[in-house]
């Protein structure tokens, strides 16, 4: 006689690793700790997940990559991306201390397994690259329509962000205070004025 079906969201399972990974690391991480955030037995791990832990933890990273996919659905929205592209930088400072401290998986991601894990290293910087991507698409429209003033390259102006971006997962686990934060945000927002 089988056991009983195991029935559960899959992406609902995937979020609750994402967190777990995102606090610790991918090599930190053990396989009980991911049990126990995702509450469910290693049977049903290793059946949802024949690749074991480097499987779900490349899973993770693609949800990252699909809410980035749903983050350029808005951009390409809305009537002025450059305002969300800010927006979404302002929130940042808004968000609860242990946000704060977590960082970002992506970033995290690469400065771990640089020299480690170079499928995992590259399925990161895959990421960080259409987040660029994204980011010289919003400035080249908001420069096009006079929005910005400043006429360095898209591309340059784009790669600036993701070292923004890059530097602020550090610099929230520095000071996770928001006014600190809020200002250290509109200084490097100012180069897209």
């Amino acid at each position: 006689m089988r056991g009983r079906p195991t029935i559960f969201n899959e992406e609902e399972l995937l979020r609750k690793a994402q967190i777990v990974f995102w606090e610790k690391g991918f090599t930190p991480t053990s396989l009980e700790d991911l049990l126990e955030a995702m509450q469910i037995g290693s049977g049903s791990f290793y059946n949802t997940f024949k690749g074991g832990k480097k499987e779900l933890f490349s899973k993770a990273l693609q949800l990252r990559r699909n809410d980035l996919k749903n983050f350029k659905e808005q951009l390409i929205q809305s009537d002025s991306p450059l305002d969300v592209l800010k927006d979404f930088f302002r929130s940042l400072a808004e968000t609860e201390p242990h946000s704060h401290l977590m960082g970002c998986l992506v970033v995290n991601t690469i400065i771990e397994m640089t020299f480690v894990d170079t499928k995992f290293q590259q399925e990161a910087l895959v990421i960080l690259r259409e987040m660029e991507q994204i980011y010289i698409w919003a400035i080249d429209k908001a420069q096009k329509e006079g929005k910005i003033i400043n006429r360095t390259s898209p591309e340059i102006l784009g790669r600036y962000l993701v070292t923004f971006w890059s530097g602020l997962n550090v610099i929230r686990r520095m000071y996770p205070d928001k006014k600190i934060l809020a200002a250290q945000i509109e200084m490097q927002l100012s180069i897209l004025s």
